[in-house]
């Protein structure tokens, strides 16, 4: 009876969830709580329809989000700069399927949120339905 007992103690240790081992902590971007839908039907939002292409959504996180299509799904970032403390520099802009930080001109992939600094494009999940995309942390 032991032996059942330390095998149900062990199993959810192999089969816990994993988060991709992406730490998405950044001492410059805020933690906010937030979800928004956005109906690829709207002329605002239906660029998302087409491969590489981005929307920016204002007045969401800490400096808005960028949503972009990566034609194997779509990648959601706050539009703040990840490694400069919030100011009036520091939400990012959209260049083609690059975001570029305000304050120092550092170019970020809207395909992995990377650069060559430290701290990534702070990453939100995206459910995509139909053509609706639920966009949340």
């Amino acid at each position: 009876m032991k032996k059942i007992h330390l095998l149900f103690t062990l199993i959810p240790l192999f089969f816990s969830c994993n988060d991709s081992g992406v730490s998405n902590n950044n001492p410059f971007v805020p933690n906010y709580t937030f979800s928004m839908d956005l109906n690829m039907n709207l002329p605002t939002y239906s660029n998302l329809k087409f491969v590489s292409n981005a929307v920016y959504v204002p007045n969401i996180g800490a400096r808005g989000v960028i949503v972009f299509n990566t034609a194997s799904g779509y990648n959601a970032f706050d539009a703040a700069c990840p490694n400069q403390a919030l100011s009036d520099c520091s939400t990012m802009s959209i260049n083609g399927i690059n975001a570029v930080c305000g304050c120092d001109n550092v170019t970020y992939s809207l395909f992995t949120g990377q650069s060559n600094l430290q701290y990534p494009m702070k990453q939100y999940r995206v459910q995509v339905n139909g053509d609706i995309l639920r966009v949340f942390n």
